[in-house]
């Protein structure tokens, strides 16, 4: 299973499924990351964490716990 926190700088990967429950879940699908979403990933952090991704015209940053709860192709 790859996840959104697996993708390297300058992809773009398409969401598979949302795992995680809730609140969490109920949060990333809010930002606008739904399945058979396209997200671009812009930059990563120094330290690795956030992520920052491009999202339905926008830009989005993202914690890597949040992004590995995101699985993509």
């Amino acid at each position: 299973m790859k996840t959104l926190k697996d993708a390297k700088i300058g992809q773009t990967v398409r969401v598979v499924k949302l795992h995680g429950e809730g609140a969490v879940k109920r949060r990333i699908m809010d930002m606008g990351i739904t399945k058979n979403t396209d997200v671009f990933i812009r930059k990563v952090a120094p330290l690795g964490d956030p992520i920052e991704v491009t999202v339905r015209g926008y830009e989005l940053s993202l914690r890597k716990a949040d992004a590995g709860e995101i699985e993509v192709e």
